[in-house]
């Protein structure tokens, strides 16, 4: 049976909630639609943008399909607050459509989990920015963020 915890656990401290920020972002960059969907509890719910969608199943379709229009994702969160078991975070990312477009979206989430360290409920507003591949600023190579890669505070964004 797969293990249903994702440490660090609730009530959070001062150290947990910017490593479950980072766990979230580093998973997202992988884009493992299924794997991070284990991050959440079975019947989450989270409402992106417009959409509404419940559970592990919708997530990873939600996922699945949302790569398949952002081309050469690459995410950046960071902490904006934290209390017993809610943090909310604020990120932005950077991709393309099909005909090279570029854009930075810009947003913010608010995260609430359950005793096993799972979220349970994503609320998350966002809004896209049409940008030039000049105003790029997130060039990594596909997948998690290195560690000395700037952060959205030190990019000013």
């Amino acid at each position: 049976m797969m293990n249903e915890s994702k440490p660090p656990f609730p009530p959070f401290n001062e150290e947990a909630p910017v490593a479950k920020v980072r766990m979230a972002e580093n998973a997202w960059n992988t884009k493992q639609a299924a794997s991070i969907a284990m991050a959440y509890t079975k019947d989450s719910m989270w409402r992106n943008r417009s959409e509404f969608i419940n559970g592990r199943d919708e997530i990873v379709a939600f996922l699945e399909k949302k790569w398949q229009t952002e081309l050469q994702y690459r995410l950046i969160k960071e902490i904006w607050a934290y209390s017993e078991n809610r943090i909310a975070v604020r990120f932005a990312y950077e991709w393309h459509d099909i005909n090279k477009q570029w854009f930075r979206s810009y947003g913010n989430e608010n995260w609430e989990f359950d005793s096993n360290g799972q979220m349970k409920t994503r609320f998350a507003s966002i809004n896209d920015l049409v940008i030039s591949e000049s105003e790029r600023k997130f060039f990594w190579e596909l997948g998690p963020r290195p560690i000395d890669h700037p952060s959205l505070s030190d990019l000013g964004l």
